[in-house]
């Protein structure tokens, strides 16, 4: 049973001490700040760093950040990838997925000072201690498996709950004043139209489409009427089942854009050829119309969490955008299938792509989609974070580079939601950092904040009026505010569903709770409110009907068996919903609200972890082994209409510019090329006011910007960082850019200045993924780069040295690995999507692309001795016939090379392009690289 927050008690005595213990650890072993030197992106008030310094060297030396190892313990060119446009592959059935139950960890939160500051201020990060996991709830649902069938009956009402009328929808504020006459300010805050009913503009979409998994109200609700009341997965007559494909199992959402259905998926399960894929199929009949193909690469992800996000349609530009589970970011024509343009994010930005498949979803709003990730960058983005990207949808373009508290306790799968709130649009979503951030869309500065768990959270947001509801089933957190600033403790409590007023400003972690209700565990589901009533399904597949004005349970919970993964669609009156262990509902709603069971059944193979949704009168219900079209033959269907959404305030109420937005925001260039640079400028509430006509620019680094914002790279410019800075009135936006030459490179590590008192220098700053997790120490009287092992969660690392276009090169460097604990590490270089590695514990040598598939894995016996300097030399060529060919060898330093390459793997479906880079595993050996060259194949 959950409790109302308000009437809790208070933690036991063992719990107080417990907190008061952990809180002198972290003290004790002290807190590391946010990272210092250059402001963010997306900020508008600081000056560039004057510490920082740009050399034209090879390697640079500019402002330190925190040392890594003091962490507590615990051009502009898009690189289009060629992409396989491919006709339906026969009959394949997908491996039923197998969700992991996530282990819950003690988190101390530092205090918070309350900024209820219109810009993006950045709040103090949280320091982070795990403790045991608590398995009785996972325990309880395995036995409330075996139980459920006998108790599933008809709800009954509580007996002190009154029987309520469907409350009736308040139509929305009417718009507001026409336009001043004296002052020519634009009335609308975006000259684009939107695709969302985020916005006042007029949507170019078809209403019964379903671009967005959680459909065009984002908030799971299909106006569509003359549903059926029943289906049956075995199909035949009378079974509701208009079409089958039991080749196309997924645990991806599909959407439904002008009669196209889209969704991701694995391609080629089980053979050498495995990745994943974006197909389209005939949403009336079936047919696939194209499928888009594309690698898994440089990731950890295991095959059954392949195809965790979903597509989102844009009618305006016609294109689906698809985030792959390794980073590979695409924006594809919807009629063709073909890839428009391409951003690598692990590449490129440092996007974390890890075992647990946690990817985001993107999200259309105006002339951007806005896509995020736990981001593990350069410079002041070295720090882990997650970070948010708005970038144009049409040319692909970093419009704007945000982010949240450094050094979150976890990745996140948490899906954003935006709608007008308070008069402008809200972008909001579950950080992972443990709060629910809202974020302004158009510029990415933060509108406020709020600390809702200690871990990250993974349920997805409801908007609903001014106000956000949101559930998680982590360790929950309890706030209080004391002169000005807020001040989080873990409680020791698992679970909580909040209501928070989102018209609020800086941290509202205190000031924005309208209620909360612990001990209600619902980590995934998304909730759905109907009539004034919260239908909310819990990680036991229970769901609670709320009063969302209290948060009072109305009624005795509607037992649906044990797990629940997706969320449910509510249309024609009736809730659609499949459990994750492969139960399927459809649920009526009574006069007053509580529900009543009209159909339920199992899949006959395949388990629930997408949603079902419906466009066009027609039900889809993905599955994993199969996806299903639901509907009547006989039967017509119709459509209610959307209704009206709440009006975004003219920009003439608030005319004045207070946020200078610089872009292109991040840019990675060749030297002596060129950045067209312009600055568009934004009213505290994120409305766009206008361009910027006088504005003074300025660039740090080895690059030259006339006043028309067109920047050119110096010719000798080397693996450099600059700093561009436009200043337009009393206003100041700030962009970062990276100037990498083409190859050859050499990395010695000999121009690195080390501090006397630390021992320690830092890697080179263009490095992506480098400089959180290496140093750079005197080991012997040379200067070597090395991979500590002290870094959280930071065993496995990646790091990248620069542009993703790059393609027929060859990697070396010096290596050597530590022993310790009678552990040795795994060390390994990068090229073009593959990996080269020695492996330690293993005593292998071994070439891959994917590390946990290892689809084209081969390897060798190799003894890795501790403390002994190794060479490794890795090539990777595009082959005639359209494969690509990976060569690897090793050898001690002091011993000549072999004329054999010890590895060679030959991919079908390559990589043809990709960023050279560093491999290592080191969870208790250190790795050491020195000497690291790349040189194109001659």
């Amino acid at each position: 049973m959950f409790r109302p927050y308000a009437h809790r008690l208070h933690p036991t005595m063992a719990s107080a001490t417990l907190v008061f213990i952990l809180s002198l650890t972290i003290f004790a072993v002290g807190c590391t700040p946010p990272p210092t030197g250059r402001p963010s992106t997306s900020n508008t008030t600081l000056n560039p760093n004057p510490n920082t310094t740009v050399s034209d060297s090879t390697v640079t030396t500019p402002a330190k950040l925190p040392e890594p190892d003091e962490v507590p313990v615990d051009e502009t060119k898009m690189a289009v990838e060629a992409s396989n446009v491919v006709p339906a592959k026969t009959s394949e059935e997908l491996t039923p997925v197998v969700t992991p139950d996530e282990k819950p960890g003690k988190t101390l939160v530092d205090t918070v000072e309350t900024t209820p500051s219109k810009t993006s201020d950045e709040l103090t990060p949280p320091a982070v201690t795990d403790t045991p996991a608590d398995a009785a709830m996972k325990e309880e649902a395995v036995k409330e498996e075996v139980t459920t069938e006998a108790k599933e009956e008809k709800p009954v009402p509580k007996e002190m709950t009154k029987q309520e009328e469907p409350a009736k929808q308040t139509p929305p504020e009417e718009a507001a004043a026409k336009k001043e006459e004296a002052k020519p300010v634009a009335e609308v805050a975006s000259a684009k139209k939107t695709t969302t009913a985020a916005s006042t503009t007029q949507s170019e979409a078809d209403p019964q489409d379903w671009l967005f998994w959680r459909g065009p109200e984002f908030n799971g609700i299909s106006r569509a009427t003359g549903l059926p009341d029943s289906w049956d997965p075995e199909g035949g007559e009378g079974s509701n089942v208009l079409w089958k494909r039991d080749d196309l199992g997924t645990r991806s959402t599909p959407v439904v854009m002008n009669g196209k259905l889209f969704m991701l998926a694995a391609a080629e399960q089980g053979t050498p050829r495995e990745g994943e894929r974006v197909v389209c199929v005939d949403a009336k009949t079936g047919e696939t119309i194209w499928e888009n193909r594309f690698n898994v690469y440089l990731s950890d992800v295991p095959v059954e969490r392949v195809g965790w996000s979903s597509v989102t349609a844009d009618p305006t530009t016609n294109t689906v955008f698809a985030l792959g589970v390794c980073g590979h970011f695409q924006c594809i024509d919807a009629d063709t299938g073909k890839t428009i343009w391409t951003h690598k994010m692990h590449e490129e930005f440092g996007m974390l792509t890890t075992y647990g498949g946690r990817t985001n979803f993107p999200l259309v709003f105006e002339d951007l989609v806005i896509i995020s990730g736990i981001v593990i960058g350069w410079g002041d983005y070295a720090k882990p974070a997650h970070r948010f990207l708005g970038i144009d949808k049409e040319t692909g373009e970093v419009v704007w580079f945000t982010e949240t508290t450094p050094l979150p306790y976890d990745t996140t799968y948490s899906t954003p939601t935006i709608k007008i709130v308070d008069g402008i649009p809200q972008y909001i979503i579950g950080a992972g950092d443990g709060k629910i951030w809202s974020i302004q869309p158009r510029t990415g500065q933060h509108n406020w904040s709020f600390s809702f768990a200690a871990r990250g959270l993974f349920s997805t947001p409801l908007i609903e009026g001014d106000r956000v509801f949101m559930a998680q089933g982590e360790e929950n957190v309890i706030t209080t505010e004391e002169d000005g600033k807020v001040n989080v403790q873990v409680d020791n409590t698992m679970g909580a569903v909040v209501s928070v007023d989102a018209t609020k400003r800086g941290d509202i972690s205190v000031s924005g709770e309208n209620w909360k209700i612990v001990e209600l565990v619902a980590n995934r589901s998304a909730p759905v409110i109907v009539d004034g009533k919260m239908y909310l399904i819990d990680d036991r597949a229970k769901m609670f009907i709320l009063d969302p004005e209290t948060g009072e349970e109305l009624f005795d919970k509607v037992r649906l068996g044990s797990k629940m993964f997706g969320s449910p669609l509510y249309a024609d009156g009736k809730f659609y919903l499949m459990t994750e262990n492969g139960r399927y509902y459809v649920l009526g709603r009574q006069d007053d609200g509580n529900i009543e069971i009209l159909s339920k059944g199992r899949l006959p193979d395949g388990d629930g972890i997408a949603s079902p949704i419906c466009a066009q009168g027609r039900l889809y219900f993905p599955t994993s082994a199969a996806l299903y079209c639901v509907g009547t033959e006989d039967q017509k269907t119709g459509f209610s209409g959307l209704p009206e959404q709440p009006t975004e305030d003219p920009v003439s109420e608030d005319p004045k510019p207070a946020h200078a937005q610089l872009i292109p925001a991040e840019t990675l260039i060749y030297p002596g090329k060129e950045v067209d640079y312009r600055v568009k400028l934004f009213n505290a509430r994120g409305q766009f006011v206008k361009d910027a006509e006088k504005v003074d620019y300025s660039v740090e680094g080895p690059a030259k910007i006339d006043q028309t914002g067109k920047l050119t790279a110096n010719e000798d410019a080397g693996h450099a960082p600059a700093y561009v800075t436009a200043k337009a009135g009393d206003l100041t936006g700030n962009s970062r850019l990276r100037i990498i030459p083409a190859l050859p490179w050499s990395f010695d590590f000999e121009n690195i200045t080390v501090d006397e008192k630390t021992g320690k220098g830092e890697p080179p700053i263009t490095w992506i993924g480098a400089r959180y997790r290496h140093v750079v120490r005197d080991v012997d009287g040379n200067k070597v780069m090395v991979k500590i092992t002290t870094i959280p969660k930071g065993t496995r690392s990646q790091g990248w040295m620069g542009h993703s276009d790059l393609h027929d090169y060859t990697i070396e460097a010096d290596v050597m690995g530590h022993e310790k604990d009678g552990q040795l590490p795994d060390i390994g270089v990068t090229a073009q999507g593959y990996i080269f590695m020695l492996m330690g514990n293993e005593s292998k040598a071994r070439a891959l692309t994917w590390i946990t598939q290892q689809r084209i894995a081969k390897d060798v016996d190799f003894t890795l001795e501790p403390g002994v300097w190794y060479h490794i030399k890795f090539k990777v060529s595009n082959q005639d016939d359209g494969t690509a060919k990976a060569q690897g060898k090793a050898w001690k330093k002091d011993e000549p090379e072999p004329e054999a390459w010890m590895v060679e793997i030959v991919d079908a479906v390559p990589n043809t392009t990709g960023s050279p880079g560093l491999f290592g595993n080191a969870k208790t050996g250190e790795i050491y690289l020195d000497n690291i060259k790349v040189t194109p194949n001659s």
